[in-house]
């Protein structure tokens, strides 16, 4: 069969042919598909996290419902802010899937928007609400770059 001037068998090595451009694409992985990983790790970290505050800290991420109890273990030991690095994770797994600065773009911006929030909103309300414990948990856990846990005086 005949599909303007091609034979069949080039229609099926042309992913641009009768597929929308999926056949060839998708048997050959891209190393774009590296961008999967950061994007699962995310959301699995955020499932984490959730699950944290939810069954740890009795509330939800929602602020409307925010735990009761100062979240300090799981990925919480590590870094002071799991979930927010967990959705900027996910946004750069899609910037890197999907190949688009306008995305590379918005991460930085969520990037630098969530550091600010962090200092001047969250951090100030957290040791109003939850006083020395969370003096404590500052000086222990670092904010952005994850470490292994360490005691208040070590």
């Amino acid at each position: 069969m005949e599909c303007y001037g091609r034979s069949e068998n080039a229609r099926v090595l042309d992913p641009g042919s009768w597929d929308g451009g999926w056949g060839l694409a998708l048997m050959i992985p891209s190393v774009w598909m590296i961008g999967i990983l950061p994007l699962l790790l995310g959301v699995g970290l955020y499932l984490w996290c959730a699950g944290a505050f939810t069954f740890i800290g009795k509330g939800t991420p929602a602020p409307i419902d925010a735990p009761v109890v100062l979240v300090k273990e799981g990925p919480y030991q590590w870094v002071r802010n799991p979930m927010y690095i967990a959705v900027l994770s996910v946004v750069i797994g899609e910037a890197i899937l999907f190949r688009s600065f306008l995305l590379a773009g918005y991460a930085l911006l969520v990037a630098v928007v969530v550091h600010m929030f962090v200092v001047f909103v969250e951090e100030p309300s957290l040791r109003s609400q939850f006083g020395e414990s969370y003096e404590t948990y500052l000086r222990t856990v670092p904010r952005w770059l994850p470490r292994p846990p360490r005691t208040p005086h070590g």
